[in-house]
């Protein structure tokens, strides 16, 4: 039986993969990659960039576009039989890079290469390629002794494997539960479309009447609208406790030990590279220096904001005590007055926006404003040489970008949650831009949200948060297939520092917000009529309702999350919780529960690339609120400046560092003071 993973494909064919091919596929790339690798030394007298990195890049993108679909799948149709084979082949990866960021001949093979009089006629790209890979040579401990670079393979590969379990832990513990009622009553507030939903979900499950689940766009909508309280306490219990010793699965896919066993061995993997601690490990690849400027800059913003959030939290507590005779509330209860309080100070309703966000107008405007911008038109293909696309689910779908009449990209859209998928959302790539032995290779994005499907013959409605959510994401999409970098390390947002990747989808959401774009965006599901000029007012002036309770509670993450790396195994550092804790202490205005354990579904720090940074947001929010400040300054169309954020920074990848390509594009350094006016928070 032929392996689907082993041929050459100008897409993934997913309908074809089967859990079983996943092993040998992996096992049989990183078998061929060494050989090739090893021979090809053997071979050369001089390395070179084409004797060398050309073909070794050419052997690695073939492993990531086998790897590519596995990891996708693994994210959007998730099952025990692709788990399984999942992480034993994860562990074969982790082991391969491990093998290649100590192999002594190839590290001595690019420094010669550095080294020759021929480095300075490469193109930038292929030098900072090289610098890169330099600088991971000596991250992979290529300078340990022989049973330090083991123990550091060893400690990677157990990474792997928790970090693995631990986004499995939550999958489960999201799906592990939910709420059945046959009182319609119960969910009073609520609005019709979810409640049809809920429905459904209980008709999935063979059960009477209706399921709430822990999927997200289920979970806000229960805490924003249901005017019953005890649902709205039950899911928040259920929700914050997911994947720990409290609440209703108490034990079942508890993260606990796993947060401490990985917090421990990144101690461990940072100290055997001669970092202090892991925050300091993790700034080696970024834009910001040392963990003391983060957390500087963290509580400076803080400062800022902080009395913002107080004024939000007091306004919200004392029209509540006047409006409702309610004079505590429970963190369930913020949202819920929250949206009360939003409707009566600005007479806007989220639910009613809502139903001017169908996704068909949605996906059409977003695509009009990247046409506008960029001079790029997306069209979806249903079929290529006569056979239609092939596809994960039937949620799918797949779209292809062309600039001039030229094809220059494409990508896959996934945006309704279900079983099986993980929450969020996010890009990813499936291809990537490089030049290839045939040709210039062309990049492949995913794209995924969690979004509320159609119900009955409805199309999908979004909430604004939603819209905004798509244009993100779209951001970084466009990151990745609009580079035109041909060098695959530094291509799309390969090589961007982390705390810079937020950049251009943080940019692109500031269009969401554009009167003119929100008429292009909406179409009321009954009437057809865009968004009125009211309506527009209205939300544009509810935009910062409630900025600084947000802004802390980022500020909360991404604190949390530096000082639990930079301090752990240190005397100042006691326990998980009570780091946490003590940075509410210090940011917060809402104190949660005891029994939160928001920590053990932190995936984006323990599961995902975030770790000891998650600052990158508020980081790269900077410098996206002064880029967009230029289209402010010019027009949010100009085709001048547009074209300049392109050239000078969206199509450049890690070519450069960020910090280059922003004082290129800005003409200066970044500044606080956008960000700041954009939050309608004073400088």
């Amino acid at each position: 039986m032929s392996n689907p993973l082993l041929e050459t494909h100008t897409l993934p064919p997913f309908s074809r993969i089967l859990p079983e091919h996943i092993v040998p596929a992996v096992e049989a790339l990183i078998s061929e990659n060494l050989k090739a690798l090893e021979d090809n030394l053997a071979a050369i007298d001089q390395p070179t960039w084409d004797n060398l990195i050309a073909p070794l890049e050419e052997n690695d993108d073939r492993l990531s576009q086998a790897w590519a679909p596995i990891g996708h799948l693994y994210l959007v149709a998730n099952n025990d039989a692709l788990r399984e084979q999942y992480d034993i082949a994860q562990e074969k990866l982790s082991h391969y890079h491990t093998t290649l960021g100590q192999h002594k001949g190839l590290c001595q093979a690019y420094q010669s290469i550095k080294a020759s009089s021929d480095f300075a006629d490469l193109t930038q790209a292929q030098q900072t390629a090289i610098d890169h890979a330099l600088r991971s040579f000596t991250l992979s401990g290529i300078d340990l002794s022989d049973d330090k670079q083991k123990r550091y393979g060893e400690i990677k590969a157990e990474l792997s494997k928790l970090t693995s379990q631990f986004s499995n832990n939550v999958l489960d513990a999201t799906q592990g539960w939910h709420f059945h009622t046959e009182d319609e009553a119960v969910l009073n507030g609520i609005p019709e479309s979810i409640i049809a939903s809920m429905q459904a979900t209980a008709k999935n499950k063979a059960l009477p009447g209706y399921v709430v689940t822990l999927d997200g766009p289920i979970y806000m909508a229960v805490m924003t609208y249901a005017d019953n309280a005890e649902l709205r306490q039950t899911l928040y219990e259920a929700y914050n406790t997911r994947a720990s010793d409290q609440g209703p699965t108490a034990g079942q896919w508890d993260n606990s030990d796993l947060i401490d066993r990985i917090l421990t061995l990144r101690q461990e993997l940072a100290q055997l590279l001669g970092f202090a601690h892991y925050g300091e490990y993790s700034l080696a690849t970024k834009m910001a220096d040392t963990p003391d400027q983060v957390t500087d800059f963290l509580e400076d913003l803080a400062s800022k904001a902080k009395p913002a959030a107080q004024d939000d939290l007091k306004a919200l507590t004392e029209w509540v005590a006047e409006s409702y005779d309610v004079h505590q509330l429970a963190p369930w209860d913020i949202p819920y007055y929250s949206d009360k309080l939003r409707q009566a100070k600005y007479s806007v309703s989220s639910e009613v926006i809502r139903q001017y966000f169908t996704l068909p107008k949605v996906l059409d405007g977003l695509f009009s404003v990247a046409k506008n911008l960029y001079g790029i038109e997306i069209q979806e293909i249903l079929e290529k040489d006569g056979v239609a696309v092939d596809l994960w689910h039937s949620d799918a779908r797949y779209f292809e970008i062309t600039k001039d009449n030229q094809k220059i990209a494409s990508f896959y859209l996934d945006l309704f949650a279900r079983e099986s998928k993980r929450g969020g959302a996010w890009m990813d790539d499936c291809r990537i831009r490089r030049q290839a032995a045939q040709g210039l290779q062309l990049p492949v994005a995913f794209l995924v949200c969690n979004f509320n499907g159609p119900v009955g013959d409805q199309p999908a409605l979004l909430t604004h948060n939603d819209v905004t959510t798509l244009f993100h994401e779209f951001g970084h999409g466009l990151h990745h297939m609009l580079t035109q970098v041909d060098v695959a390390a530094v291509s799309g947002i390969n090589g961007v520092e982390w705390d810079a990747v937020e950049l251009p989808s943080q940019f692109l959401e500031n269009w969401a917000w554009q009167p003119s774009v929100l008429k292009t965006l909406s179409s009321h599901v009954e009437t057809g009529e865009s968004l009125s000029d009211d309506l527009i007012q209205k939300m544009l002036s509810a935009k910062n309702f409630q900025s600084g309770m947000f802004l802390v509670r980022q500020i909360e993450f991404g604190l949390f999350d530096m000082l639990v790396h930079a301090n752990y195994g240190t005397e100042r550092f006691s326990s998980v919780q009570a780091t946490l804790d003590t940075v509410r202490q210090k940011v917060a205005v809402i104190q949660p529960p005891s029994f939160n354990r928001f920590q053990n579904g932190f995936s984006h720090i323990f599961a995902g690339g975030y770790s000891a940074g998650y600052y990158s947001y508020l980081w790269a929010e900077v410098l996206s609120s002064d880029a967009f400040s230029a289209f402010e300054e010019a027009g949010i169309f100009d085709a001048t400046v547009g074209q300049r954020f392109l050239n000078e920074l969206l199509s450049q990848g890690g070519s450069q560092s960020a910090a280059v390509l922003f004082k290129n594009f800005r003409g200066r350094e970044p500044s606080i003071d956008a960000l700041l006016r954009h939050s309608g928070i004073a400088a």
